[in-house]
């Protein structure tokens, strides 16, 4: 046999060999091994990337507005009709309004909240402070959520009010008013239709006040929020007692109460930290935070 055959022959048994050998494999008893490392990310970034480019967002809040549309004019053809628990008196003789909120209702910030994405760090749970949001409303960057100047204009085509209910705070009111202006948002001018937090002694965050102060003047077809106290008192408190609110106003939700999805920030949030004292220092208050989040997934086991 020459030397050039029998080096062949011993590459044909090599590679023989490796196709029938059987691969290593780990002893069955070998543990896996679990990155503790944290990832560089933000709670907020999957909910953020929903709402800027999420098809199904955009189709729920055009569905939400859609819907609100047609309760609208069901309650123009009832005069006993209203949706307000504060309006306590007989309004059929009112003049017609709804009330609305603002931020992730008709104005869209996912802008904001990309940022706090953006400038995270991967210890951080919690990035947002007032004086970041404040600055953000200075800004007047705030788009509009599909559906909402369209329902606003057809309401106010109906002889109706729109009347807003806002968090923000009175000192970016006249920053807010022009974010409406640019956006075509229609704002009666004969009277003040923007009620804002620390304004007429409104400081607190619940609306109940505000919503009085409105249907004393109105009879209040619709509330149209993202958060549950847009539409009724005493929701920070725990997740059983607001699941049990929310049913005891069951008959309301999608009727005389339009909620729009906001998937990322919410009085929600509070309810999984009711009653738990927080630690002061910001990065171990985010960890427990996070710690108290993961104690609520609930894995159907």
């Amino acid at each position: 046999m020459t030397p050039s055959r029998r080096l062949t022959l011993a590459f044909a048994v090599v590679v023989l060999a490796s196709c029938h050998a059987t691969p290593a494999r780990p002893p069955a008893t070998q543990p896996r091994t679990v990155s503790t490392e944290p990832r560089h990310t933000h709670e907020n970034l999957n909910a953020v990337l929903r709402m800027q480019t999420g098809a199904e967002y955009e189709a729920a809040t055009q569905q939400a507005y859609r819907l609100a549309r047609v309760q609208l004019d069901a309650a123009l053809a009832d005069p006993a009709w209203t949706a307000a628990v504060e309006q306590s008196t007989p309004s059929s003789g009112l003049p017609a309004a709804i009330v609305v909120d603002l931020d992730e209702t008709v104005l869209d910030n996912s802008g904001f909240q990309a940022r706090l994405v953006a400038d995270s760090t991967p210890y951080r749970a919690i990035s947002y402070t007032e004086d970041a949001w404040n600055r953000w409303c200075e800004e007047r960057k705030a788009g509009a959520i599909p559906g909402a100047v369209e329902f606003l204009k057809y309401a106010r085509s109906r002889g109706v009010t729109p009347i807003y209910i806002t968090n923000r705070d009175h000192a970016v009111e006249d920053a807010t008013r022009d974010v409406l202006a640019r956006l075509g948002v229609p704002v009666e001018t004969s009277r003040d239709t923007v009620l804002t937090r620390h304004e007429n002694g409104w400081d607190a965050s619940d609306k109940s006040e505000r919503r009085r102060f409105v249907a004393a003047s109105f009879r209040i077809l619709l509330v149209i929020g993202d958060n549950f106290e847009d539409f009724v008192a005493g929701t920070r408190t725990s997740i059983a007692d607001r699941t049990a609110l929310a049913q005891k106003y069951a008959d309301y939700w999608g009727t005389k109460w339009i909620v729009l999805p906001n998937p990322t920030y919410g009085s929600w949030e509070t309810a999984i930290t009711f009653g738990e004292t927080l630690p002061e220092d910001p990065q171990s208050r985010d960890a427990r935070i996070l710690e108290l989040k993961n104690r609520r997934l609930d894995l159907k086991r």
